[in-house]
């Protein structure tokens, strides 16, 4: 038999969706006290928030009229009809949040607008009466969550220890404290105060909160980034390089706003580091894409954690370009890597930071021969190893150093070779470190893509082409973007509804499985418009040709062939890692020179 559930049980099955746990519930009431102005909220918590959770702000306020209606189902001042849906500028939008909370715990509201009294209203977990009764308080808004879960015991069994669900609700207060440098966060747990976050004008203080909320390891290695083109703007930080994780334990993407989780902004974001980050390492980033509330759907999921955007194709094409050109741009003018970057076991305190160096472009530089391989081609087919004759290390004074840092390249000058692996050199601020090989390495590997790029992605027609079967859309997909496969070089036909012909194959990858690359090619297709999957195999092939022909270790450099490197260096994109994402080069300053030595002391 068919019937109607009570209001009590659809709230509690809404809760479900919405209240998984504290910081769930934190999460919903922080957005709302955001959508109602606040420039102040306040979250106070007890035993991990399963006693008491409280959150106050100083937003508009909720006429006492309209208290008992805030907690209704389904009740909402942020849209009203369907226009509002499709441009949702809000963070909350349903109505489910106050009524599914009520639901599964005891909650008062207490609220006041400008220039009135507060009122408060209560609930209890059941079919309530509002009871609105005056209580005294400034403008803004009160709600008070006491003993979560008290009516539905089996969910309160899923809860964790009281330590992880603190850290939980701080890890949603951290999130939206990113996400808002307008407004001022306080977080108090068990009477304690953790942290005081006061509103962020400047981009000084933006960037120390982001410091504050995810570590000062990552600012130190940040990236700053501000792109905007066709409706779109990207800003926030990426780290860099070296920079990387073993786990995506700190990636924060926040869209006009609202702190998400999307596979295509993740994709994106992989294959702008793919040619500087490899071994399953994982990117770091803070980053907010803003865009037009109507080009994109925050209406996909009960938490509202996910989105779709109506241009994937577009937003996936402007955060890969975005982050690919900044990237590109890291060679020996930004900072090195730290050990906490890399998650290996700090060096001692004096070793764990570096200055950026200024790269002037007419700096002097002196006669050098270039270390790099004269013959890119002949690598390009016979995977070459270098053909010049070890040099014979040269014992020599070292070079000079102008008066004016101007004249300075950022690497300064060669000074000696340490055990045939590092390169030692003088610049005007210290002591600078270079893992020869892996710096050659990067330079040699640019230079291949380089060359390879100005010949095109030759093709190579098979002597019997490779028939595939795949599903009706795949072969639709390939027939619409077959011009994605010319241009890497495949010649892909349509010989049926359901089958695929592949007559070309790129001449660099010929030995690869011909169906395999269509295949993954198809893939990104279907997810996220586009596909590099091409490039990232020719690009594996290239890395493992420039490590066969780069500086191998123990071979002594002559110092004009160790001037020549880093010179090198100073001009070559991504330079500041080596082709496997590790660090190619680091420095001491002076100053860190004499404070390992205790000098002034």
């Amino acid at each position: 038999m068919i019937k109607v559930l009570s209001p009590r049980l659809a709230n509690q099955i809404a809760a479900g969706e919405v209240v998984e746990r504290p910081a769930s519930v934190a999460k919903e009431l922080i957005e709302n006290a955001l959508d109602a102005g606040a420039t102040r909220i306040r979250v106070e918590a007890e035993r991990g928030g399963i006693a008491s959770l409280v959150i106050s702000d100083d937003g508009h306020g909720i006429e006492q009229q309209q208290l008992a209606l805030a907690l209704a189902r389904h009740a909402t001042s942020k849209i009203q009809d369907l226009d509002d849906l499709e441009g949702v500028a809000t963070l909350g939008f349903r109505g489910e949040a106050l009524a599914s909370i009520a639901s599964v715990s005891r909650l008062t509201l207490t609220s006041a607008v400008e220039g009135e009294t507060g009122f408060c209203v209560s609930a209890e977990g059941r079919d309530m009466v509002a009871d609105v009764r005056p209580a005294p308080r400034n403008r803004g808004t009160t709600l008070e969550i006491r003993d979560l879960f008290f009516n539905t015991p089996a969910r309160r069994k899923f809860l964790k220890t009281e330590k992880t669900e603190q850290n939980h609700i701080q890890t949603a207060l951290s999130r939206q404290a990113m996400s808002r440098f307008d407004v001022g966060f306080e977080w108090v747990h068990d009477g304690k105060v953790h942290w005081q976050l006061p509103q962020a004008a400047t981009e000084a203080a933006r960037a120390a909160r982001i410091a504050k909320l995810v570590g000062q390891p990552f600012m130190d290695a940040a990236l700053s980034v501000e792109a905007e083109a066709i409706g779109l703007r990207l800003h926030g930080w990426v780290a860099a390089p070296t920079f990387s994780r073993s786990q995506p334990d700190l990636q924060y993407l926040f869209v006009n706003g609202r702190v998400v989780r999307d596979r295509l902004v993740g994709h994106a974001i992989r294959q702008a580091y793919r040619d500087v980050m490899y071994g399953q390492r994982h990117p770091a980033y803070v980053l907010y894409l803003e865009l037009d509330p109507a080009s994109v759907d925050v209406n996909v999921h009960p938490t509202k954690h996910e989105v779709r955007f109506r241009d994937q194709r577009l937003v996936h094409d402007f955060l890969f370009k975005s982050l690919h050109r900044l990237l590109a741009q890291v060679r020996t003018d930004m900072p090195s890597a730290s050990a906490e970057s890399l998650d290996v076991a700090p060096a001692p305190a004096q070793l764990q930071t570096q200055s950026p160096l200024t790269f002037n472009q007419s700096a002097g530089a002196p006669n050098y021969q270039p270390v790099r391989p004269s013959a890119v081609s002949e690598q390009l087919l016979g995977l070459a190893e270098l053909a010049a004759p070890p040099a014979v290390f040269e014992a020599r004074e070292p070079v000079a150093l102008a008066d004016s840092d101007d004249e300075i390249p950022p690497l300064g000058y060669a000074v000696a070779q340490l055990h045939g692996v590092y390169l030692l050199a003088q610049n005007s601020h210290g002591l600078v470190l270079v893992d020869i090989h892996a710096a050659h390495e990067r330079i040699t590997y640019e230079a291949l893509k380089t060359a390879h790029d100005e010949q095109r992605l030759a093709s190579r027609p098979l002597l019997l082409p490779v028939t595939m079967a795949v599903s009706e859309t795949e072969a639709e997909l390939a027939q619409e973007r077959s011009e994605v496969f010319a241009q890497f070089g495949f010649q892909v036909d349509c010989l049926g509804p359901e089958t695929l012909a592949v007559r070309a194959v790129p001449a660099l990858l010929q030995n690869a499985s011909a169906e395999s690359l269509v295949r993954d090619v198809l893939s990104d297709l279907q997810q996220y418009g586009t596909s590099e999957r091409i490039l990232a195999r020719r690009d594996e092939l290239l890395g493992t040709m420039a490590c066969h022909g780069s500086v191998r270790a123990n071979r002594r450099l002559t110092v004009p062939e160790m001037n020549a490197l880093l010179r090198d260096m100073e001009r070559t994109e991504r330079s500041g890692q080596c082709n496997h994402g590790r660090p190619t080069w680091t420095a001491l300053s002076m100053h860190e020179l004499d404070r390992l030595f205790l000098r002034g002391r």
